[in-house]
């Protein structure tokens, strides 16, 4: 029997925004690839109310079709109201009224046996909804900052929990997750580990010295690719680039953090090395990754970050900050080190890797089991037992 599952993700790519949620948009295509399975996407877009909504930033938001075809995938984007900077514990019965009445009328039509939230924060309080006025059973799943910010804030931390509680199964994006999620005090029974994939054929080897003339890079070059927040440390790495007087550092993100970062290297007088590569469309990181000598992420929390697997899966080492899944991933001392958050622990670990590159193949050897085959058959194993309530 072919298992109908609605998957709510509050972080999905649309076409102003195709990297924001591009592992959710993958692990949906592999779920929904499979003959056993139906994928209805309802991916909510928050706008502020009237005037506030006729800002430009919000004009790519406001031109979204509320129905499309995305790669494959049928996906709603019904629209529900936000209070910018402050509506963070408000939006789970702001969206909860907008969907709710779409989400009855898909489910006349051909119900759905499960529901699948993406995120912890705000899709899993109103999957809980969803399920109780439906009487379809839900899952979680934990990806980083949804428990480790949401599940700690006065405002929300009770709806984490009371959504946890109500799943009838649970995701983690690695056991250090599910740990954590343990010690909150959510049954760690309900919680099932499920790695992220990625694409082995597009994230693949390419020797490293073609691929720095084919980018015109010179020397050694120190990748860091994330969001530009505080949370990821790329202050950090500005502040190891003194004491790596011969490295480029390059940064993919974007994010309002860039200007106390610029700042910072003006301060520190390495602005000349530093590049800020703004949003990498996702299928232009493989070439990034294979010119790059080492990919470094101090983050303050991650869960598994899909950027060290994919800098993993093009051979290029990493270091890490001792958080989230970094110990799960790093099999092998040639994938890269585990580093305190600071700057000379951080130089002196991407100096011992330049010194003595390990090999490429066997970096990307430590991310060949994080394939989205795998993913896609612990996705469905999970969803099939918590429709069949077993």
């Amino acid at each position: 029997m072919t298992l109908n599952v609605l998957m709510l993700s509050t972080l999905f790519p649309d076409i102003s925004r195709p990297n924001f949620g591009v592992f959710v948009e993958r692990q949906a295509r592999e779920l929904a690839s499979r003959p056993e399975a139906d994928v209805t996407v309802i991916a909510p877009v928050g706008l502020p109310p009237w005037p506030l909504s006729l800002a430009g930033r919000y004009a790519p938001l406001r031109a979204l079709p509320r129905k499309e075809r995305w790669r494959e995938l049928t996906v709603y984007r019904p629209t529900f109201p936000i209070i910018p900077k402050f509506g963070g514990r408000t939006n789970v019965s702001a969206m909860t009224r907008a969907i709710l009445p779409l989400v009855r009328r898909l489910h006349a039509e051909n119900p759905f046996d499960v529901i699948d939230a993406s995120f912890f924060f705000p899709d899993g309080p109103v999957a809980q909804r969803l399920s109780k006025a439906l009487g379809i059973p839900y899952s979680v799943k934990a990806r980083g900052a949804d428990i480790h910010y949401w599940g700690s804030q006065s405002g929300t931390r009770k709806m984490v929990r009371q959504a946890a509680d109500g799943a009838a199964g649970l995701l983690a994006v690695s056991d250090a997750m599910r740990r954590s999620m343990a010690r909150m005090g959510i049954d760690a029974d309900k919680i099932r580990v499920h790695y992220t994939g990625v694409d082995l054929d597009t994230f693949e080897l390419t020797d490293r010295a073609t691929a720095k003339a084919a980018l015109d890079f010179n020397g050694p070059v120190i990748l860091s690719v994330g969001a530009l927040i505080p949370r990821k440390g790329q202050d950090l790495l500005v502040r190891a680039l003194p004491l790596l007087p011969d490295v480029t550092l390059l940064l993919a993100g974007q994010g309002q953090y860039r200007r106390v970062l610029e700042s910072l290297a003006q301060d520190l007088g390495v602005e000349r090395r530093i590049g800020f590569l703004g949003s990498v469309p996702h299928h232009k990181l493989p070439r990034i990754f294979a010119a790059a000598d080492v990919m470094a992420l101090p983050s303050e929390s991650e869960g598994l970050a899909n950027a060290w697997v994919e800098a993993l899966a093009c051979g290029t080492p990493i270091v890490i900050s001792d958080v989230g899944g970094a110990r799960e991933l790093l099999d092998r001392p040639e994938a890269g080190r585990i580093v305190d958050r600071d700057p000379e622990a951080i130089a002196d670990a991407i100096r011992a890797i330049l010194d003595n590159p390990p090999s490429q193949a066997t970096v990307r050897g430590s991310a060949l089991r994080f394939t989205w085959q795998a993913n896609g058959d612990t996705l469905l194993a999970h969803l099939q037992s918590i429709a069949a309530g077993s």
